[in-house]
């Protein structure tokens, strides 16, 4: 019987796992895969995400990575950028993490088993093809299609439009340093830079079985600008990605990450919030109630869902988004405004004074 048993290694899980033996608590960490483990993933980690990362103690150094200091969004020849308040983001492929992830774990004593996979949960532990593994605190940090989330019977009900995303790199150099998002109607291609001469592509869509190539050519500037370039991974998928969580604890388990609940990576926020979940769960579980993980859960997440609605309804009508876009390429200072109210978490102003509704308004009038 160990303090905490976490059922996945992704980033998520080893955050939490990395958070709790800061604590001195003693951890187990599983999961069928072995590291470095990588996934279908925009790759950019927020400012807030990448301030996390350093209090966890994660070395980078000498990590293939990117900074990047804003967004840069377009939409035919409307063109708008904004920058972020104080310090930027950071790319690197998603490989790269997971194995920096790893050696602090190890580094910190926690009892990482890979390929061992989950067969069922009971309230003292997890049954396992390796046998069971006990704890006093169970979490689940196995992904937006969580297994966990289904043992438990915390799954929502499934998204009414359900949406795809599709990633792959190229060796090419970067050319800004911003993430760059083009929008055509129905889809939306994501460029981030991850490293020396590299950038990962992805490519976000509702409808239709696509495949890379298909929706590469509704870009044609981003296509001209990757013509020639060698691709540099293999094409992953992800789908679909909204899933609902009903609730995200249930007696000694704790869901974090993706597994408890995810909207859209329209945002890029899927690590930082994870990274936020580990840092709040273990102040829980010190405090012996798990409440106070569900109250924090529901307090980090709710603006960011509220801008990553806002977004949605946006890309899903044409009109309103060439509106909000000839507003935001119009005053250059509303993009920028826009990303320093995303940075605060809280969003303690969300719907007043400089908050998110006079800023709505002011895209609108575009």
């Amino acid at each position: 019987m160990v303090d905490v048993v976490v059922a996945g290694g992704g980033p998520a899980g080893l955050a939490t796992a990395i958070r709790a033996r800061m604590a001195g608590l003693e951890v187990v960490v599983f999961d069928p895969a072995r590291p470095p483990i990588d996934r279908a993933c925009g790759e950019g980690l927020m400012p807030d995400g990448a301030e996390l990362l350093e209090r966890l103690g994660v070395d980078l150094g000498g990590v293939e990575s990117r900074p990047f200091a804003g967004i840069r969004y377009r939409d035919g020849e409307l063109v708008a950028e904004g920058r972020f308040p104080g310090a930027g983001g950071l790319g690197m492929r998603r490989t790269a993490l997971h194995a920096a992830m790893c050696n602090r774990a190890e580094d910190l004593g926690v009892d990482l088993r890979w390929g061992v996979r989950a067969t069922s949960i009971r309230k003292a532990g997890f049954e396992t093809d390796a046998g069971r593994v006990a704890g006093r605190w169970l979490v689940g940090a196995d992904g937006r299609t969580s297994r966990v989330r289904r043992w438990a019977g915390l799954d929502g009900r499934p998204a009414r439009r359900p949406r795809i995303g599709l990633r792959r790199h190229y060796a090419v150099e970067p050319w800004t340093d911003l993430v760059e998002v083009s929008w055509v109607d129905g889809c939306e291609a994501y460029v981030t830079p991850v490293g020396e001469g590299l950038v990962g592509v992805a490519m976000l869509f509702e409808r239709g079985a696509m495949t890379f190539d298909d929706l590469l050519p509704r870009f044609p500037k981003l296509e001209l600008r990757l013509q020639g370039a060698p691709i540099a991974s293999k094409d992953r998928g992800s789908g679909p990605l909204e899933q609902r969580c009903r609730r995200v604890v249930r007696g000694n388990l704790a869901l974090v990450g993706d597994a408890s609940g995810y909207l859209d990576p329209i945002t890029g926020e899927g690590l930082a919030l994870s990274f936020h979940h580990a840092f709040a769960f273990v102040d829980a579980i010190l405090a012996g109630d798990l409440g106070r993980y569900a109250a924090a859960h529901r307090r980090v997440g709710r603006y960011p869902k509220t801008i990553t609605r806002l977004l949605l309804g946006i890309e899903r009508h044409p009109g309103v988004r060439r509106r909000v876009m000839r507003s935001l390429a119009a005053d250059p200072t509303l993009l920028s405004r826009f990303l320093a109210l995303k940075m605060n978490t809280r969003g303690p102003h969300m719907l007043g004074g400089d908050g998110l509704l006079p800023l709505a308004a002011a895209a609108l009038r575009g």
